[in-house]
């Protein structure tokens, strides 16, 4: 086996849990295929070739997309994170059954577009990820899946919603969005912490736990169970 994959193996181990996370979305996709959820599996597949095509961008000559091989980088990056936060909270928006909070997810989504578009001014997209940008959606995000909670009756509980399928989707996405915003701020503000504390791990470590979570819903949700 190569040095290379080898060594790709080891620091990218994290990304198995997308392919593994993929594989189970579709075998179980019959139990969710007509939820605000259906279209799950292509932006896990979409997640998974992001993630593949950006390590490729900066490790392989043939994947020279641009002159500069960080421009590229962060375009994809910028791009994904969009796609990734417009994708949730529009399925959020279609779940929960308050026109209060569907005008609230309408508004706070309105103001993550106009974090991205200023982030864009003020920051290059091309040659830095929009950090700040990143973080307000990542909160965003949270208040909206609280949005959700809020509006399940009965009120969330694991015995009643463990075969709810939104449920542990939503869990995932609480365990990693809450301290996701702030390990990345300090990745491109105080990079030193970064380095120092290996902050880089504990991000991994937050992806496949997040992940976990999904794969535990795909596997014991049931159809009806879903809210």
């Amino acid at each position: 086996m190569p040095q290379e994959l080898i060594d790709f193996i080891f620091t990218h181990y994290f990304l198995f849990i997308y392919g593994i996370t993929w594989v189970i979305a579709v075998l179980r996709y019959r139990r969710y295929f007509d939820t605000p959820l259906k279209y799950l599996p292509i932006l896990i597949a979409y997640t998974f070739f992001n993630e593949l095509l950006g390590y490729f961008i900066k490790y392989s000559d043939s994947f020279a997309l641009f002159a500069s091989r960080l421009s590229a980088n962060e375009l994809i990056y910028n791009v994904f994170s969009i796609v990734f936060f417009s994708y949730f909270y529009y399925t959020y928006w279609k779940i929960v059954p308050s026109e209060k909070s569907k005008n609230q997810i309408k508004w706070v989504s309105i103001l993550v577009l106009v974090a991205y578009t200023l982030s864009a001014f003020l920051q290059n997209p091309l040659t830095i990820n929009l950090f700040y940008a990143n973080a307000i959606g990542s909160w965003v995000l949270l208040f909206i899946i609280y949005q959700y909670f809020k509006n399940l009756k009965p009120p969330p509980n694991i015995k009643v919603d463990r075969y709810n399928l939104m449920f542990w989707i939503s869990v995932g996405l609480v365990v990693f969005y809450t301290i996701f915003p702030f390990l990345f701020l300090i990745g491109y503000v105080r990079l030193d912490v970064w380095e120092k504390y290996g902050l880089k791990t504990v991000l991994q470590i937050l992806i496949v736990i997040m992940y976990a979570l999904f794969i535990i819903g795909f596997i014991i949700s049931r159809r009806r169970a879903f809210r």
